[in-house]
C-alpha cells in the first residue's frame, strides 16, 4: 500500500466509477512494438491517430510514450485532425501498446471526490509476451506525474477483464481471474474480496469463458458489457457451428440468472459477432463488445463488414441515448488481438 496508510481504498471511500461517468481523460499507450502485429504493424499508428483525433473531439487525450516517439506520434495525430491542445504526451516509455491492461485503474472518493488510482500487477496476461517491465511502471509513472494517491496490490489483474456499474457491481470471467497463470496463490474468494477492498464493489458476476482467439483467457470486455446500472450489453453468435456459439449461449444463460441490488432481472441487449476472420491463418478476437464510453460518445469498433458493423451501431445508439456513436476502422488493430478498450484507460472526472 502506498504511504503509511495500510486502510483499503474502499474503506477510505473509494470507489471505480462506471465508464459513462464523467471522465477528464482517455489514456493510451503509443504504439511501436511490431510483433504485436506481425507483418501488419504499418497501418498501426495512423488507426492510434484516428482514434486520438475522436477523443480529443470530447475530452483530454494523455499518451504514455517513450520520448523519441513523441514528435512522429504528435504528426500522425494533428494530420488526423486530433485538437492537439487536448493531446498530452508523457515521456513513460511503455513494451506495449495495451493500456486498459498495464494502465492504473482510477477510483473516485465519494465525498470529496478525490481521484486515486489502484496499482495491480501486470504479467502480460500469464507471462505470455515478456518482457513487460516498463509496462508495470506506467501506474506508479502516471501517480507522480499527476500527483496522485496511488494504491499498490500484489493481486495480478487487467484493467479488460473486469467492468463495473458504478454501483456495486463488478463483471468478470473465471477463465481469466480464476486462471493459474494469474494468482494461483488465491482463492476465489480472497480474488473477489481484493475487487471490493480496492474497487469499492460490493458483489462479483462470474461469466464462464471468453471468445475463441483471445489471448487474455478471457477479457469480460470483448464479450459482456454493462451500458447502464441494471443493463447489460453481451455479444451472442448464431451460427451454431461455430465455437464461440456454446460459450456465449453459457454466459447469456448466467446473465438471465443474474439479479440486481433490488432482485431485479437486468435488461440484456444482445450484440452479433463479426463474421469470424483470420491473418496468416490465425483467428482474431474481433468482438463488437470492446467499445469505449467518453464523454458524449461510444468509440465502437468495427471490421469492414458494413451491415452488421450499422447494426451493431445502431443497437449501441439506442443503449447510449445522446452520446454520438462514432465508427471506427479497426480492421488492422484486432491483429494485434485487441481494439479500442483494450487500448485505452479512461480517468474519471
Amino acid at each position: 500500500m502506498a504511504g503509511s496508510n495500510t486502510k483499503t481504498p474502499a474503506a477510505l471511500g473509494f470507489r471505480m466509477p462506471a465508464e459513462w461517468a464523467p471522465q477528464t481523460a482517455v489514456w493510451l499507450s503509443w504504439p511501436h512494438k511490431r510483433a504485436s502485429w506481425p507483418g501488419q504493424f504499418r497501418p498501426v499508428p495512423y488507426t492510434f491517430a484516428k482514434i486520438v483525433a475522436a477523443i480529443s473531439r470530447f475530452e483530454e487525450v494523455r499518451i504514455n510514450a517513450a520520448a523519441a516517439l513523441h514528435a512522429r506520434a504528435e504528426r500522425l495525430c494533428a494530420a488526423a485532425g486530433a485538437d492537439m491542445a487536448r493531446v498530452t504526451f508523457y515521456n513513460h516509455p511503455t513494451n506495449d501498446a495495451w493500456c486498459r491492461d498495464h494502465g492504473p485503474i482510477f477510483v473516485k472518493h465519494t465525498k470529496t471526490g478525490e481521484i486515486a488510482l489502484t496499482d495491480w500487477r501486470y504479467n502480460a496476461w500469464g507471462d505470455k509476451y515478456p518482457p513487460y517491465d516498463l509496462d508495470n511502471a506506467i501506474p506508479p509513472s502516471i501517480g507522480r506525474k499527476l500527483k496522485l494517491r496511488r494504491f499498490e496490490n500484489d493481486m495480478v489483474l487487467e484493467g479488460g477483464s473486469i467492468d463495473v456499474n458504478g454501483e456495486g457491481l463488478l463483471l468478470t470471467s473465471e477463465q481469466c481471474l480464476l486462471h493459474k497463470n494469474r494468482n494461483p496463490h488465491l482463492t476465489r474468494a480472497q480474488i473477489e474480496q481484493n475487487l471490493r477492498d480496492f474497487l469499492g464493489v460490493k458483489t462479483v458476476l462470474w461469466v464462464g469463458e471468453g471468445i475463441v482467439g483471445d489471448d487474455t483467457d478471457g477479457h469480460i470486455d470483448d464479450i459482456t458489457r454493462f451500458f447502464k446500472p441494471d443493463g447489460l450489453v453481451t455479444v451472442v453468435e448464431k451460427n451454431t457451428r461455430d465455437p464461440n456459439h456454446p460459450i456465449l449461449e453459457d454466459v447469456l444463460e448466467r446473465l438471465r440468472s443474474f439479479r440486481t441490488p433490488a432482485g431485479k432481472k437486468f435488461e440484456i441487449v444482445t450484440l452479433p459477432m463479426p463474421k469470424p476472420f483470420a491473418f496468416q491463418g490465425q483467428r482474431v478476437p474481433a468482438s463488437y463488445a470492446n467499445f469505449l464510453i467518453i464523454n458524449g460518445a461510444v468509440l465502437v469498433p468495427t471490421f469492414r463488414q458494413p451491415r452488421r458493423d450499422a447494426e451493431v451501431c445502431e443497437t449501441l445508439g439506442a443503449c447510449f441515448p445522446g452520446r454520438e456513436i462514432i465508427a471506427i476502422d479497426c480492421y488492422h488493430l484486432i491483429w494485434g488481438l485487441g481494439t479500442l478498450h483494450c487500448i485505452s484507460q479512461q480517468q474519471p472526472a
